[in-house]
């Protein structure tokens, strides 16, 4: 029986399996590493984060995004954007260097037994596992509006959908959203010759400013602070503290989780959008349905009267919504023991234990515990170390062969497992 299965191999499950690592734990590492940001963006796109805000971890902060890049001869440096492939393959490298070796198979089930979880692969062979840290990323909590769904994948995708956006060269498309992913898809879009426009809810179009410069005189500094998710001592709190944020009445979190750093574009893309897509903001979809050639949609204006317009394909760059029930691989038993924040994502304890014991959640679905920084990569080292953390801490609590407790369940239940020697 393995100590932890860390199901997902992206930046927050390989910054976990290091630490583990580390700790002596005797671990599985299960998924195809950085698979969506290899899969599930298309090329041309650029980091948004900050170089400095971009590391994966490993505990003795050797394996660093600007370490990577000296080695390959690029530059890591303050308000330069990183593409995205080249983020990619620094997860690649670290991987190589930071982790035990990666199994690229799919977990297609979790499922709770005596004494800890069985994990089942997508081939079938079933591990077994003290504790489990769910590290799953975005792709199972994509959100589309109700009116798109049930329209055929040939006229509405989702914008992580798309490794490459080719199939719309010289087509007409509309996008859907007003944050990043919505303007810098449009961007490239426009730049191959496809007719684009944008539609957001928001009454304007909010922008990034550039960054202040790394360098800069004390008093800036302190008004100001440098931070994973920008300037401003409301983001240090957010990026630097997530384990006070928790503390925040859940009211407070639950509000700043859903409003805080809200849809915006970044400063080095709005030269790319202004002027060259047709942008529409204060439009909402109401209905959408297929017609020849394409999809109708009907809008609901801030401003106007109700709208039509008909486009080939709709992109809806509109997020990810992380809910318990959205945690497919999870057996259905076990999913129901989870206790749920009000906005249907998963309750976690200080140490990202969720109400079931040994079962740890990272990444996305924990944003509303521990605030934004868990949406971006800089969140993924607080989370590695404090998870592993917890992990030790489960298992000193429940020895080999011993019994996980788990709320409501009776002692005839969860008769302790023998210890085989």
């Amino acid at each position: 029986m393995y100590d932890l299965v860390v199901v997902g191999a992206g930046p927050y499950g390989l910054s976990i399996a290091s630490h583990a690592a580390s700790a002596g734990l005797n671990l599985r590492v299960f998924g195809r590493p950085m698979a969506s940001w290899r899969d599930n963006m298309p090329r041309g796109m650029f980091l948004k984060s900050e170089p400095w805000a971009s590391n994966l971890s490993d505990p003795a902060g050797r394996w660093r995004l600007e370490v990577y890049c000296a080695e390959q001869g690029m530059t890591a440096r303050h308000a330069e954007p990183i593409p995205v492939e080249a983020f990619a393959s620094y997860g690649l490298w670290f991987a190589r260097h930071a982790v035990p070796e990666v199994d690229e198979r799919m977990v297609t089930r979790v499922a709770s037994v005596p004494g800890g979880f069985t994990v089942v692969t997508e081939d079938g062979e079933a591990l077994h596992a003290r504790t489990v840290a769910l590290a799953v990323g975005v792709m199972p909590f994509v959100e589309v509006p109700q009116a798109l769904r049930g329209l055929h994948p040939a006229l509405v995708t989702h914008s992580s959908h798309h490794s490459d956006l080719d199939r719309f060269r010289g087509g007409d498309v509309t996008v859907i959203g007003g944050g990043q992913a919505a303007l810098e898809t449009a961007a490239l879009l426009a730049e191959q010759g496809t007719r684009v426009r944008v539609l957001a809810r928001a009454d304007r179009l909010v922008w990034n400013d550039v960054p202040p410069p790394w360098e800069r005189p004390l008093w800036q500094n302190i008004r100001s602070p440098h931070s994973g998710l920008g300037p401003g001592w409301r983001n240090w709190f957010y990026s630097e503290r997530p384990n006070y944020f928790r503390r925040l009445p859940e009211p407070t979190r639950q509000r700043i989780a859903a409003t805080a750093l809200g849809p915006a574009g970044a400063w080095w893309v709005r030269d790319r959008v202004e002027g060259a897509v047709e942008l529409l903001p204060g439009h909402q979809v109401t209905s959408a349905r297929a017609v020849p050639g394409g999809v109708r949609l009907d809008l609901a204006s801030r401003n106007g009267g109700p709208r039509t317009l008909e486009t080939e394909h709709v992109i809806a760059a509109t997020g990810f919504r992380a809910r318990c029930d959205r945690l497919g691989l999870l057996s259905e038993e076990l999913r129901g023991t989870l206790a749920a924040l009000p906005d249907g994502s998963p309750a976690v304890g200080r140490e990202f234990e969720s109400s079931h014991p040994g079962l740890f959640m990272a990444g996305l679905v924990t944003a509303s515990g521990f605030g934004p920084a868990m949406r971006f990569v800089h969140g993924a080292t607080f989370t590695a170390s404090t998870l592993v953390r917890g992990v030790r801490r489960r298992l000193r609590k429940t020895p080999a062969g011993g019994t996980i407790p788990v709320p409501g369940a009776g002692k005839r239940e969860w008769a302790p497992t023998p210890v085989r020697r």
